[in-house]
């Protein structure tokens, strides 16, 4: 699906024995050896970038509670046991002196022994109640970081809910006393707003300077196909007229291709009840002239998927992948699949071709504007590479994601996910 940078390359490509086989949907197994055991030791130091923010302060809270509550119940044992040892009263027994004496030594030979018990069942119920203050540390530490990290996720939540078309009205206006939590969400806060007027002010540029444009565009067709039907122009005025007119006719589809990406990163218009399996079905018939004027065989499995959205964008969307595969297919007996269903809960678009080997690397910077691969912006022949653009703009507008991955045996899987709703 991805441009060859010149005929040079193409017939490199041609040399090579074409990809045999179905297409590999999921893409080709990952590469490399397996990754070599480690040790206990290691899992172990691997294990605090593992544990989420809300457990270690858990585990924070918990900690320093029971170790309080240590502190405090290992200072009652000693506290008892010299209360015991300096409080250890005198006997008057009225008894004879010499009697008198040996019970006074018996009862300091046993302070020791009470002094020791004591302090034992002093210690086994502090023991237990230390146990049970320490699970109660970790549930009150739980909830008290729950109560802490939760204007954090109401933050996480409102990002995750964020996209182009959302940041206009989408804020997190957290209500508080003016901390740090309520400082590091206003200043997301105005963050998003510097980033809806951002986004705002180059759409609008695009759209405005594309039509700006497409007027002498529509004026220069018009002349050049007045001159071309003079019958008294001669041949070489007629061969650089259609050249004009095809480099009109590129400049023109380019316009149209800006106007639609500006459209399609705006907020959805139109909404309407559509079957993916219909759009697919029609995108499959507009593509069949051209696909068939490149000798490139396209094969659909096409199942019904009911969605929400914006029927003339998604159409677009395949097209664009249809149009793409087609285009940068392999010079003879090109192959395309394309299939539509529900996988995981989510609807699924997979378009599939063959073609030259794709670098792994090089994907994601495919459906960035104007980017192509082994092609500057001067070889452009083929496109203006606008075409994965659009199609990531309209699905994310939907809601949905994009994926591409090399497809094994040369060309790309590229895979539109949408929400069912």
């Amino acid at each position: 699906m991805i441009s060859p940078h010149s005929s040079r390359k193409a017939t490199r490509v041609q040399e090579a024995p074409p990809p045999a086989g179905p297409p590999v949907w999921d893409g080709p197994p990952p590469f490399g050896q397996p990754a070599a055991p480690r040790s206990t030791m290691e899992r172990v130091k691997d294990l605090p970038g593992k544990v989420s923010i809300r457990w270690r302060l858990t585990l924070t809270y918990g900690a320093l509670v029971f170790a309080a509550a240590a502190v405090l119940l290992f200072s009652v044992y000693a506290i008892v046991g010299n209360a015991i040892s300096e409080a250890w009263p005198t006997f008057q027994t009225n008894l004879s002196p010499t009697f008198d004496a040996q019970l006074q030594q018996a009862m300091r030979a046993f302070q020791p022994v009470a002094v020791q018990y004591a302090r034992d069942a002093v210690l086994r119920n502090s023991v237990m109640a230390l146990v049970g203050v320490g699970i109660l540390a970790l549930i009150i530490g739980y909830f008290v970081a729950d109560r802490a990290l939760r204007p954090v996720a109401r933050m996480t939540a409102t990002a995750r809910k964020l996209s182009e078309s959302t940041l206009a009205h989408q804020r997190i206006a957290l209500e508080g006393p003016s901390d740090e939590l309520k400082e590091l969400a206003d200043t997301f806060d105005a963050m998003l707003t510097r980033l809806n007027v951002a986004f705002d002010t180059q759409r609008r540029f695009v759209a405005n300077a594309s039509h700006e444009l497409r007027t002498p565009l529509t004026i220069n067709r018009t002349v050049l196909e007045i001159a071309l039907s003079d019958p008294e122009a001669s041949q070489d005025l007629k061969a650089l007229g259609r050249t004009l007119l095809e480099v009109n006719a590129r400049n023109e589809k380019l316009i149209e291709g800006l106007l639609l990406l500006a459209r399609s990163e705006r907020e959805l218009a139109v909404r309407k009840p559509l079957d993916v399996k219909e759009v697919a079905q029609t995108a499959v018939e507009q593509v069949a002239p051209f696909a068939e004027e490149h000798g490139v065989t396209v094969s659909a499995d096409l199942v019904s998927a009911p969605t929400i959205g914006d029927p003339v964008l998604l159409e677009r969307s395949v097209s664009n992948l249809l149009e793409n595969a087609v285009k940068y297919n392999i010079p003879e007996n090109g192959k395309v699949w394309i299939r539509t269903g529900m996988a995981d809960g989510a609807l699924v678009v997979q378009v599939a071709n063959t073609g030259q080997h794709v670098p792994a690397y090089e994907v994601n910077s495919l459906f960035e504007p104007f980017r192509r691969l082994h092609a500057d912006r001067v070889d452009s022949a083929k496109g203006s590479g606008l075409g994965l653009s659009i199609v990531r703009a309209v699905v994310q507008a939907h809601g949905g994601n994009v994926t591409a991955v090399p497809r094994d045996g040369g060309g790309l899987v590229v895979t539109i996910q949408l929400p069912r709703r």
